[in-house]
């Protein structure tokens, strides 16, 4: 029984990491890009004073409105299956040759991104089936039965200060340039300054960006008023209602569209 769930495993680890599975994988880093990118667009109009949703769903439906926008979207979903897929084969087979708190903590990293990826596959599918519901709505519906909940409001409080914890994680990380060791770099002097300025701008304003949606969480918890937990959207428009929040915005939505176009560039540079 042992050998049969050993070769099994085997199997699974050599199909996960095959050349074809890596390739629609790095098209999922494509696709992050893509929807980053549009977060971006999103967030300085709203700057400008125009409407748009400046998160994973209002992006995923600009996508939706695009000519052959059912083949897009499908095509995306494929992708960061894929990427999903490669990131839990990280996190179960890979790293075993780290010493184990290193093991612990890139093991535990490659299954968060599992997630995150799968919830990008998850919500491109259900826009492209059309049963997307209200992500706002849903967001302070799930904040509200977590208040209710039995431990609810630590659970809330924890999820919201976590994020936060990311997203200052995220802006350290751009300015320490810790990201450019996942990446094989191209020798072109300009080309390198060019992903480096971009990695730097993108991870510094998805820093902010869940700053801002965990401190919304753990306000909204004490406060006990659903209503605030808007996640990224609602975070990104309260920073537009602060004193030179306009300004502010747009330069979150510039470092967004930085972030989208790393992303793009990694699909290809990322050491697999």
């Amino acid at each position: 029984m042992k050998k049969e769930l050993k070769d099994a495993a085997e199997v699974a680890e050599d199909v996960t990491n095959s050349k074809p599975l890596e390739i629609a994988a790095r098209a999922g880093f494509a696709v992050s890009g893509v929807l980053h990118f549009l977060i971006g667009l999103v967030a300085i109009r709203i700057a400008m004073g125009g409407e748009g949703r400046a998160d994973v769903s209002g992006a995923v439906e600009e996508l939706a409105k695009q000519p052959a926008g059912p083949i897009l979207l499908w095509s995306a979903f494929g992708a960061c299956l894929a990427l999903a897929i490669w990131q839990t084969s990280d996190a179960v087979f890979d790293f075993e040759h780290l010493p184990t708190k290193r093991k612990v903590g890139r093991k535990l990293k490659a299954t968060l991104q599992a997630v995150v990826y799968a919830g990008f596959a998850l919500t491109l599918a259900s826009v492209a089936i059309g049963a997307h519901a209200d992500h706002r709505r849903s967001t302070s519906d799930l904040t509200l039965q977590l208040l209710e909940a039995p431990g609810g409001i630590l659970l809330l409080i924890l999820v919201g200060a976590a994020i936060a914890v990311t997203g200052v994680v995220y802006a350290v990380r751009g300015f320490r340039k810790s990201f450019l060791k996942y990446l094989r770099l191209p020798s072109n002097p300009t080309a390198h300054t060019a992903v480096t300025v971009a990695g730097i701008a993108g991870y510094a304003a998805k820093g902010v960006a869940l700053l801002l949606t965990g401190l919304l969480i753990v306000i909204a918890t004490i406060k006990a008023n659903p209503a605030e937990s808007t996640g990224l959207d609602g975070g990104l428009k309260a920073l537009r209602d602060q004193p030179l929040g306009m300004y502010l915005l747009a330069a979150v939505g510039a470092g967004l569209i930085c972030y989208g176009i790393f992303l793009a560039v990694r699909a290809r540079l990322a050491r697999m």
